[in-house]
């Protein structure tokens, strides 16, 4: 029988939220008195109460109450005459914590207790129609329950008090549709059982695809108030985080109440000592621990916000979120569904679990409101020991696909039904458990405190994730810093020391080194610049289900701007494409860049690729020229003549504007000046960080000065040109394991303004964590920012930056440049650190601006403080082994050099980044 869809009744929705309610605090700020408040929200963003982060009672104790607040909510709204005969339920999607409702002076039911669900009431009977209702809510921050204290409050995050999600009123026909529940598999099969409020009659069901089409329908009899729908769907497109395709279906009952529910084709498997499949096909996780969370606002988010973190999520290529520690927004998930992340659905319990008898009813809440979300492929019954092994069956009791059911833990031998899901091993542990029988999906590694773990050390664990058979992959801790505006210390950002800057984000989604870092590390096209680049490069397909004749290459030839250049960036002269390359999921093949006959003249090329959606993947940046070519019109020599005078402590050595004064006892700059008239306080080398040097002798000839030394130092040689530009050569060898290795100089940092240089960026880097950044023209301002700390600007200014050709400061004593011809140097600049521990680490070399051929690798909160002991995070995290000797060329300019051949400075052209 056809159905047309105008023969239904869809639910009504009537938000009660969205405005302010009449509104008094039990205790803390702003109590004691009537008056009002915004809803949704957490009261303490308001203004209300005391705050509380959820490890508390390390400070005050286990039994502390303080926070023990109470907030009494009242809102007057009114119920049209016509809603009489209809079932009316009102709606809270969550609200912390205990929660006792009445309507009109009556109690609809228990106290609700749980903080992050959807509960509701049928408020029918206690309702004045026609007329204005009075809405009373008592919300307890601490629970009635000892459990739910534990699961949810005793945690590593903030914990709040309040009406925090919206609260609305659904108005029913008197026979209806309760909830459903659909499980629709990779083959186009279909099932749905369908609940209702009472027996009998019949349900129909219409099934469309993205575009409306029809594409399925059935009907069937409800029996004990359940009807079972049936159907098949030909040629169904299948639902993956990399290919979202999403159907509809409509269910009618007996002509009259419709639901609509969104739901996508897959099929989930845990095949046991292998992996986890989708529609037939072993996936591995790409994926990051997500809060729901704001700094104005807490646990209370737009939607504006669920779609900044999915987009961003997308953006590092990740494939997949857990919902840490509690179910999400259902919008959140929604966004999931549509743009495509597999979740995992958490219920809460950080470290201590539910009683069964608290935790019955939040399973049904959270699975019968997520059950047909296909984004959802996992149900995880609490966190680190928060597993009430009575609850695990329960996840089935309502959700007819039966998805599998895991456990978020933190110890070894914790291993459910075939995954094994520990936290926080390193490296060579990863090893040990991928060499077992079990499946081994890391819910949570590499802790991202401050500007450790996240990016850091990923490569290694990723590649080892990828290449084991058992490796499912897994989810990074965590991707914001969990910083609060805190209304009583004046909206200072909080972040509660060294428990909430555990993000790869800000607080406000400031993208981190490790956000760049993870963005090429997790991209699922791998493309590789042979020694000898002709025009064609070497790809790696990492999708599982997509062919990259799907995706597109586009490349551009760019020229760098130049120091003198009051812009930063690069010009695109030739841009192009590549044609459309077969190479299936997992396999590697070659990409010709099409590239035109003159190639070979340009500074670089940037090759970008773009996913089916036309989505960038990533954007690779590679050196056509040479150090030494790129330095052409950056070096300005001559053959003007140099003067070198001499004294019993001092070699002096003049040429153009520029005159440097070197110690004859160290071999370092004693002092620089300017025919302008400015001393750069530049000085206090060469000096090595890791070995040591004392001059033996000082040769001095008509243009330079060298060194010779006793120790790791072999000589310096100093060369001062008749343009002013000053080349220093060095040599120096070292046996044995370094934290870093190379020469350091000192300059006040407070009299930097900006730097602009030619290498990668944006970000700084480690040992550990070299990938994310890309070669370009970066410019930055000064700032002193750290990751984890306000004020959360990044790029941050401090730091080591890599492959540097040439750098320029910017200071208050005016400019000076240095440049290299030579690959592989890193400058240190000023004082910065990585984790903030009892002493921040790791250490720094001597000085304050180096120059350096190896830097130290940085550790996570877990491998550092802990285990004292970042190597464990693998081979790149290891210390620097060096054995030999490194000769290295560096040029320096103290002041504004004169443009070549009487050129003018460029102030006027426009940094052009873009490919299209």
């Amino acid at each position: 029988m056809m159905v047309s869809l105008a023969q239904g009744q869809n639910t009504k929705v009537h938000y009660l939220s969205g405005s302010d309610w009449d509104f008094f605090c039990t205790g803390g700020r702003n109590s004691g008195y009537w008056t009002k408040i915004r809803v949704p929200s957490c009261w303490e963003q308001q203004g209300f109460g005391t705050y509380n982060y959820g490890r508390d009672y390390k400070t005050y104790g286990k039994n502390f109450r303080f926070a023990d607040e109470q907030g009494l909510y009242r809102h007057r709204f009114r119920v049209p005459a016509d809603w009489k005969g209809k079932t009316v339920n009102i709606v809270f999607e969550g609200s912390m914590t205990d929660t006792e409702v009445k309507i009109n002076g009556k109690s609809v039911g228990a106290v609700h207790q749980g903080a992050f669900y959807r509960f509701k009431y049928d408020i029918t009977d206690k309702l004045k129609y026609g007329a204005e209702n009075l809405l009373e809510a008592t919300v307890s921050k601490m629970s009635a329950d000892n459990s739910v204290n534990n699961a949810e409050r005793l945690a590593d995050y903030w914990v709040f008090g309040g009406i925090y999600r919206p609260v609305y009123l659904e108005v029913l026909p008197q026979r209806h549709i309760v909830r459903t529940e659909i499980d629709a598999k990779a083959d186009g099969s279909f099932r749905m059982k369908v609940y209702t409020n009472n027996g009998g009659g019949h349900v129909s069901a219409i099934i469309s695809d993205a575009s409306g089409k029809q594409v399925a329908q059935a009907t069937a009899a409800v029996k004990d108030s359940v009807a079972w729908i049936s159907a098949d769907v030909k040629n169904a497109l299948q639902w993956t985080a990399e290919t979202p395709n999403l159907y509809k279906v409509t269910v009618i009952l007996n002509h009259g109440h419709q639901v609509t529910e969104r739901f996508g084709f897959r099929t989930i498997e845990i095949r046991r000592h292998d992996g986890i499949y989708v529609n037939g096909t072993k996936i591995k996780m790409k994926g990051v621990n997500r809060h729901c969370f704001w700094p104005e606002t807490g646990r209370t988010l737009t939607d504006e916000i669920q779609l900044k973190d999915v987009l961003l999520m997308k953006e590092m290529n990740m494939n997949a979120v857990r919902c840490a520690h509690y179910p999400p927004d259902k919008r959140f998930l929604e966004l999931c569904d549509s743009l495509g992340l597999y979740v995992l659905d958490e219920l809460a319990g950080w470290q201590k679990a539910y009683s069964t008898k608290a935790g019955a009813p939040l399973v049904k809440e959270m699975v019968t409101r997520d059950a047909n979300h296909p984004s959802i492929i996992f149900w995880s019954n609490g966190n680190e020991g928060g597993h009430n092994k009575e609850l695990d069956d329960d996840f089935g009791q309502y959700d007819l696909s039966n998805r599998p059911v895991i456990h978020a833990h933190h110890r070894p031998g914790n291993q459910f039904n075939g995954i094994d899901c520990n936290h926080y091993e390193d490296y060579y542990s990863t090893q040990k458990i991928l060499a077992d029988t079990n499946i081994y999906m890391v819910t949570e590694f590499l802790h991202s405190q401050d500007d450790g773990g996240g990016g850091a050390a990923l490569h290694d664990f990723w590649e080892l994730h990828w290449h084991a058979e058992r490796g499912a992959g897994g989810f990074l801790w965590a991707l914001i810093d969990e910083g609060l505006v805190r209304t009583d210390l004046n909206n200072i950002i909080d972040v509660n020391g060294i428990n909430g800057p555990d993000g790869v984000l800000g607080p406000h989604r400031e993208k981190e080194g490790s956000f760049y870092a993870i963005r090429e590390i997790f991209s699922p096209v791998k493309v590789s610049f042979p020694a000898a680049f002709n025009g064609t490069v070497q790809v790696e397909n990492r999708f599982h289900f997509t062919n990259l004749k799907q995706c597109k290459f586009q490349w551009g030839l760019v020229n760098f701007h130049k120091p003198g250049d009051a812009v930063a960036g690069y010009e695109v002269k030739k841009k192009g494409s590549a044609a459309p390359v077969n190479i299936a999921p997992l396999a590697k093949g070659v990409v010709d860049l099409n590239l035109p006959a003159d190639w070979q003249q340009y500074d670089a090329m940037v090759l970008a690729a773009y996913d089916p959606f036309q989505k960038e993947i990533y954007r690779w940046v590679h050196r056509i020229k040479s150090n030494t070519e790129l330095l052409n019109g950056v070096l300005t020599l001559n053959d003007d003549p140099v003067s070198v005078q001499e004294s019993d402590s001092i070699v002096t050595l003049s040429g153009g504007q520029v005159t440097v004064m070197l110690n004859r006892k160290t071999g370092m700059i004693a002092g620089l000046k300017h025919a302008a008239g400015d001393q750069p306080s530049f000085g206090d080398g060469p000096l090595l960080v890791s070995g040591n040097a004392t001059v033996r002798d000082v040769k001095v000839s008509p243009r330079q000065a060298e060194f010779t030394y006793d120790g790791d130092m072999k000589y310096v040689r100093w060369e001062m040109n008749g343009s002013g530009w000053l080349r220093l050569e060095y040599e120096y060898a070292l046996n044995g394991t370094y934290p870093f290795a190379g020469i350091t100089f000192t300059y006040p940092e407070h009299f930097v303004l900006d730097a602009k240089w030619l290498g990668k960026g944006p970000s700084r880097v480690w040992k550990n964590r070299l990938q994310g950044v890309t070669d370009n023209v970066w410019m930055n301002a000064y700032n002193n920012a750290s990751p984890g700390r306000a004020p959360w600007t990044f790029p941050e200014f401090k730091g080591y930056f890599a492959d540097i050709a040439w750098m320029e400061m910017n200071t208050v004593q005016g400019r000076f440049c240095i440049a290299s011809p030579d690959t592989g140097l890193y400058v240190r600049l000023f004082d910065f650190y990585g984790l903030n521990d009892v002493h921040p680490n790791p250490a720094l070399p001597a000085g304050t601006l180096s120059f350096l051929d190896a830097i130290p690798p940085i550790g996570t909160k877990l491998a550092f403080n802990i285990n004292n002991n970042t190597r464990s995070l693998g081979p790149s995290s290891e210390p620097n082994r060096i054995s030999g000797s490194k000769k290295r060329v560096l040029w320096f300019y103290f002041g504004l050099p004169k443009p070549v051949d009487g050129k003018k400075e460029q102030y006027n052209r426009p940094a052009i980044n873009d490919l299209l």
